[in-house]
């Protein structure tokens, strides 16, 4: 069974169910999760959802009470042979409880930040769980003290961005101009993320539009995403297919998240953003203000000093991220010294395979061999 409460821990239970089904070919994969994860074979319990802030996530409240509920249930009656909990802490937290009151053994794959704020529950998640799997190398010492065995496997995400195109074929793949350069704006992938920044890349790409009219303008969605409003017609949205957009990118305004990394590791200069509703950041701040962590930004934290300007709450302002964007195509140097950061970023994760690794752990755990049958 697997737990992935947002969009991209769902694509992380996605590539791993591909990979279980590799090894167990017989192996029934029951989840809550969304199409991509049914698509890779899971027999769905719930759906993900695409809540992200304190504030924002209350009104579910009572919404996650009945997954809850329905994934208990569902260990209880049909004794999993394992739960593997991709980050979503809150929810999987509680389901971990359940887990072990039904004598289901649980894998841990994506640490929540617990080097952000609320370090305590490393040691609620090291009594519940028989190992955490992290996607950052600093992460594993957050857990040493706990006693919980903890690895490093790499980012999954790197496992998407594996294609050998030029620019110029991703360009042309995508029906841009392969001669001319190009802009991608990343307003999330959350319904409420597009709804709070969509004006903001807007203005962004009047102001581009504006000073470098040759530039082609790109704005990438995951699946499923539905903008408030419409663009301009010099700016093309296309639908999952973001990492070819990044990828032949000159440079990138992204909100933040996850897509920061996938920018980072395809080597595009960029300026990360990102809003939340006020009371959500003001709990924010009360909640990370014991954190050593003095970034938000992934690109920021891995490389442990400021690579990338972070923009956020009132600094992200279509002005500030226009300015910005404008340095990245214009200034060579400080491209190219953000650049030689970024490649660092990816030299931690080369030769790594999350996915293959998190299944061969799943078979540690449950006492599989490669060529069992699981019914």
């Amino acid at each position: 069974m697997i737990s992935a409460g947002e969009t991209s821990g769902e694509l992380y239970g996605a590539l791993l169910s591909v990979e279980i089904m590799k090894l167990w070919p017989d192996t029934r994969i029951f989840g809550i999760g969304g199409p991509r994860m049914e698509a890779a074979g899971v027999r769905l319990i719930a759906p993900i959802t695409h809540v992200i802030g304190i504030f924002e996530a209350i009104k579910h409240i009572p919404e996650g009470k009945r997954t809850l509920d329905k994934a208990a249930k569902f260990m209880f009656d049909e004794k999993p042979d394992i739960l593997v909990l991709i980050d979503y802490p809150d929810f999987n937290i509680a389901l971990a409880k359940k887990a072990k009151a039904a004598g289901v053994p649980v894998l841990c794959y994506v640490s929540t930040q617990v080097w952000a704020w609320r370090g305590g529950r490393v040691y609620t998640i090291a009594a519940l769980a028989q190992k955490m799997a992290v996607l950052f190398p600093f992460e594993v010492a957050y857990y040493e003290k706990t006693g919980l065995p903890c690895e490093f496997v790499g980012h999954p995400i790197v496992e998407t961005i594996n294609f050998h195109q030029s620019k110029e074929e991703l360009k042309t793949g995508l029906g841009l101009d392969p001669e001319k350069g190009v802009i991608t704006l990343l307003p999330g992938s959350r319904p409420n993320e597009i709804n709070r920044h969509q004006a903001i890349i807007r203005e962004v790409a009047e102001r581009i539009h504006d000073e470098f009219p040759e530039m082609q303008i790109v704005v990438p969605l995951v699946p499923g995403s539905n903008l408030i409003g419409p663009l301009p017609d010099y700016v093309k949205v296309v639908y999952g297919r973001t990492t070819e957009a990044v990828a032949c990118s000159d440079a990138s305004a992204v909100a933040s998240g996850t897509a920061t990394l996938e920018t980072a590791l395809l080597g595009t200069p960029l300026v990360v953003f990102y809003k939340v509703s006020p009371v959500t950041y003001f709990l924010g701040k009360l909640l990370t203000r014991s954190s050593t962590i003095k970034f938000f930004s992934l690109v920021n934290i891995l490389s442990g000093e400021k690579v990338v300007q972070e923009l956020l709450q009132k600094e992200a302002d279509s002005g500030v991220i226009f300015q910005e964007m404008k340095r990245l195509l214009t200034d060579i140097p400080y491209r190219d010294r953000m650049i030689h950061h970024l490649n660092k970023i990816r030299s931690m994760m080369e030769n790594k395979r999350p996915s293959s690794r998190v299944a061969s752990i799943i078979g540690e755990i449950t006492g599989w061999s490669s060529n069992a049958v699981i019914i």
